[in-house]
């Protein structure tokens, strides 16, 4: 049976990426998207492509569990772009807010099978109970400070956090993973690697192609392998050339 996702940010860099990757795959996707002029225009007129366009936060409650009903997983690359108004301007908890929505309509919905919510996240992000220990006092206050100031930081963290404590492993419907990339980079999906904490500096970062950040993504909806191994987990991935 042919794999249905739904896929939130794909017309952002790494969105992109995820969009041409899934389709790719022969994996019939549902795009919310803010602007459809933004997609690659070669996956218009794709079949197994359909578009929303609209805001996920003003959805109605029915529109939305009809576009989640039937879902193998749900890939999130949301972000805030890099303008002033895309920084600081309403809804700072884009992310959050996205990922409580959706999770709330899949567990109204029951689903037979858990459903996957594969997050793009941040290597900036925190795991829960200090398990990053590579991250010293002075990168922590610079990290705090850079979320106290700058809005996706936090939002980012509190996406996390929403998955790590308030979903957690409570409900069956619902399974996750939060991929941590070292710093994004344009590039084809080359060798990379994977590792349960943090492996460099914010301050001396690695890189990720963000074609290998669509990859691995594209690869824990399909690898039930993968998946177990990293489901309720915050993986760091960074090109194999910075291993």
């Amino acid at each position: 049976m042919k794999t249905t996702v739904l896929l939130l940010g794909g017309t952002g860099r790494t969105g992109r990426q995820v969009l041409l990757q899934l389709l790719e795959r022969d994996v019939h996707v549902r795009a919310i998207v803010r602007s459809a002029d933004r997609l690659p225009a070669e996956v218009l007129g794709e079949e197994a492509l359909t578009v929303v366009e609209a805001d996920l936060l003003s959805l109605s409650d029915e529109y939305l569990r009809s576009l989640v009903q039937g879902c193998d997983a749900v890939f999130s690359c949301l972000g805030h772009n890099g303008t002033f108004e895309g920084m600081f301007g309403a809804p700072r908890d884009l992310v959050t807010q996205s990922a409580a929505r959706v999770c709330r309509t899949i567990e109204a919905l029951q689903p037979k099978n858990p459903v996957k919510y594969i997050l793009m996240s941040s290597v900036s992000v925190n795991q829960p109970e200090g398990r990053d220990t590579r991250r010293g006092l002075f990168e922590k206050a610079a990290i705090a400070l850079l979320r106290a100031l700058v809005p996706p930081g936090k939002d980012n963290q509190a996406a996390a956090d929403f998955f790590c404590h308030g979903l957690g492993s409570a409900t069956p419907f619902v399974e996750w993973v939060a991929v941590r990339p070292d710093s994004l980079q344009d590039g084809p999906v080359t060798p990379y690697t994977l590792h349960a904490g943090l492996v460099n500096s914010i301050f001396a970062p690695g890189s990720a192609n963000r074609a290998n950040v669509a990859h691995f993504m594209c690869e824990l909806a399909q690898d039930p392998r993968l998946w177990d191994e990293w489901k309720s987990r915050l993986p760091v991935i960074i090109n194999a050339a910075d291993d």
